[in-house]
């Protein structure tokens, strides 16, 4: 038996010469990913660096990248070719961060003679990689999430062997990526078991399960990760699992806001839910608008705005499934109004039209189906009567990745910062203006947030402080120089930012403070 997948603009199936991956294929794979963390973590940081460029050099390299991809998920040369761009600037934004040395922590507590709690023995911290780490990446971002996406790219640059399973939407794809890597592996002498790839879901299973794993990295839906969250949780040794499961992406205009720039907020709206088929894990699903002449004039915006776009293929027959039943079922609902719904325009394979509900406010209190997920070209407009009800509603929303306020800085100012302070409560990344579809690789990023966006809050996905999820701390007490880690030792040979109660380094910069 072989893994295919599906052409998404057909319905018809893709066939590969890949088969899944058996138990004595995996036990062989993990066993090398064992063997390579001790010389992987060895690695010098800057060779870690040269091989996190190696890798981005690959794929930048590689002709069939993006035109596999395309063909397993449709989202368009395009947005392909810049979503290769983001993935191999997240490698070598690794390489700067490991260059920088900041991301190790490192902290000297010099010895204070005399009792404690003032006196205290030679006392240096820093972090150290946890082993091999098994990635699993989405259907929607088959480069910058998936074998070669920044789960991979921070976990190896902390220095942890990853297995990465391939997602069924695209092995190929993810065969292509993974013969990438190797390359990369080959060329620079890393060790045997940096990178690999297993396919089928019993692998990804076993995987989790298998003690020689240390942690896991997840993107996905809430049912697939949870499912492996528990696994990971409930095994005799319970292992760190940082899973982006779902997320609604809240939007709030205040009234102003809507009686100032109501085609503006509308235009932006109806791209950030459509874009590659309204399937980014962003996507704004909820927008909150105040009832009332303002409300009904960017309603009529939005409606115009969603109206000019065509819809799109979804990744595959099981997302389009969950789509259609998901308008089936709030089309029925009571108090749910359709907004706009296409329906003349049907074309082959797995096509859905873009769709926006619309309903009052406490109308969600009976309907958690206008709250819930979906990915698609779909969206739920709630009206709220007044500030109240607002912060009320918002004071009860679950962990999202983001939150977005449209307002008008010269009258909103007050209840702006109400409205914010209920959404850094539930949000990980909180904007002002803007749309929250696209996530910058920097230092500040954060793309998490409280469950279930995310099973782990205090860590995030993205940016240079990902990697510190696949890190532990661990303390030297009167070692001797030269037995420590380079990180540590007197003279700070590597030339890194570190804090020495000495007073020869201190962490000053933006990027120390990793």
């Amino acid at each position: 038996m072989t893994i295919n997948s599906i052409d998404p603009r057909t319905g018809l199936t893709l066939t590969h010469d890949i088969e899944p991956t058996d138990q004595g294929q995996l036990d062989r794979v993990v066993e090398q990913a064992r063997s390579a963390g001790s010389s992987l973590a060895d690695l010098k940081p800057s060779e870690r660096a040269q091989l996190m460029r190696s890798i981005a050099d690959e794929l930048d390299a590689d002709p069939e990248v993006v035109a596999a991809a395309d063909l397993e998920t449709a989202l368009g040369v395009p947005r392909l070719t810049g979503e290769l761009a983001r993935t191999s600037f997240q490698f070598r934004f690794f390489a700067d961060v490991l260059d920088d040395g900041a991301y190790l922590g490192a902290v000297i507590d010099r010895q204070v003679p005399g009792p404690p709690p003032v006196g205290h023995p030679d006392l240096r911290r820093t972090l150290s990689p946890l082993g091999p780490v098994a990635v699993f990446g989405p259907s929607n971002f088959p480069l910058a999430f998936g074998v070669v996406g920044g789960d991979t790219a921070s976990a190896l640059a902390a220095g942890c062997p990853v297995i990465t399973k391939a997602h069924s939407s695209h092995p190929r794809t993810s065969q292509i990526a993974t013969n990438a890597i190797a390359r990369a592996v080959k060329a620079l002498g890393a060790p045997d078991g940096t990178h690999a790839t297993v396919y089928g879901r019993d692998a990804g299973t076993a995987l989790v399960t298998d003690p020689r794993i240390k942690a896991v990295g997840f993107t996905g839906s809430l049912s697939g990760g949870r499912r492996l969250f528990d696994l990971a949780s409930n095994r005799p040794e319970p292992i760190p699992f940082f899973g982006e499961l779902g997320s609604l992406n809240p939007v709030v205009v205040t009234r102003a806001a809507a009686s100032q720039r109501a085609d503006d907020i509308a235009a932006g709206y109806a791209a950030s839910i459509t874009g590659s088929g309204g399937q980014f894990c962003t996507k704004p699903g909820l927008l909150l608008l105040p009832s009332g002449p303002a409300g009904d004039q960017l309603l009529k915006a939005v409606k115009h705005a969603v109206e000019r776009i065509s819809g799109s293929w979804l990744l595959n027959s099981a997302t389009l499934r969950d789509f259609q039943e998901y308008v089936a079922e709030l089309s029925t609902s009571d108090e749910v109004d359709v907004l706009t719904m296409q329906s003349s325009v049907q074309e082959p394979g797995l096509w859905a039209n873009p769709t926006v509900f619309v309903a009052p406010l406490n109308a969600a209190d009976n309907n958690p189906s206008l709250l819930a997920e979906c990915f698609g070209p779909s969206s739920v407009i709630l009206r709220y009567d007044n500030d109240i009800a607002l912060l009320s509603f918002l004071g009860s929303q679950a962990g999202s990745l983001t939150a977005t306020l449209h307002m008008d800085e010269a009258v909103d100012e007050v209840v702006g910062t109400r409205i914010l302070a209920a959404m850094r409560r539930f949000a990980g990344r909180v904007l002002v203006g803007g749309y929250p579809t696209g996530v910058a690789v920097t230092y500040s990023m954060t793309h998490g947030g409280p469950y279930p966006a995310s099973t782990a809050a205090a860590h995030t996905s993205v940016g240079a402080t990902a990697i510190r999820r696949f890190l532990r701390p661990i303390t030297f007490q009167s070692v001797p120089d030269a037995l420590l880690p380079a990180e540590l030792r007197d003279g700070n040979p590597l030339r890194i930012p570190r804090r020495d109660s000495a007073g020869d380094q201190k962490m000053t910069s933006a990027k120390e403070t990793l």
